[in-house]
């Protein structure tokens, strides 16, 4: 016959299972909001701009000519208030194509311009699109919230796509 397990050894070992849980579902949450923090970090230095218009230089942009990383070209005012460049400057990536023009917002004390519009606050929200899909891996597989991975996962997806689609 076996003895059975003091009653003791059983309750410690639930308390350190228990605690070994927490600490872990509590560290997975940390870094799942950490994730989204630096997500919203990284698209908010250009969708404040593009979102926060009031008082702030709208226009057009034609893109002239691409030279490495950036694109040049005219900017032509139509708020109030902006005054008309020779030459602008845009980040090149595949939301500017030469020889296009563009509504944008320029980003105060500098001729660098950020597309406006849909196209533009969707743009800038793209850093948070991949923040989210990566919390969504970090809340599924760390703290074993699948539901709440899944919604993540999804609005996520939903930002990339509708970015995609409008640009």
């Amino acid at each position: 016959m076996i003895p059975a397990m003091p009653a003791t050894a059983t309750t410690a070992r639930q308390a350190s299972v228990t605690a070994m849980r927490f600490g872990r579902v509590a560290a997975m949450g940390v870094l799942a909001v950490l994730i989204l923090f630096a997500g919203v970090w990284g698209s908010w230095g250009t969708a404040q701009h593009v979102m926060l218009t009031k008082g702030r230089e709208r226009g057009t942009f034609t893109v002239a000519r691409c030279d490495g990383d950036v694109c040049e070209g005219p900017f032509r005012p139509v708020s109030a208030g902006a005054r008309a460049r020779g030459s602008a400057v845009i980040e090149e990536s595949v939301a500017v194509r030469r020889g296009l023009t563009y509504d944008v917002v320029v980003k105060p004390g500098t001729d660098e311009v950020v597309r406006s519009g849909p196209a533009g606050v969707l743009f800038a929200w793209v850093p948070f699109g991949g923040a989210l899909l990566l919390a969504s891996v970090v809340v599924a597989g760390g703290m074993r919230l699948t539901r709440v991975a899944w919604l993540l996962a999804g609005a996520g997806a939903a930002l990339l796509t509708a970015a995609f689609v409008v640009l």
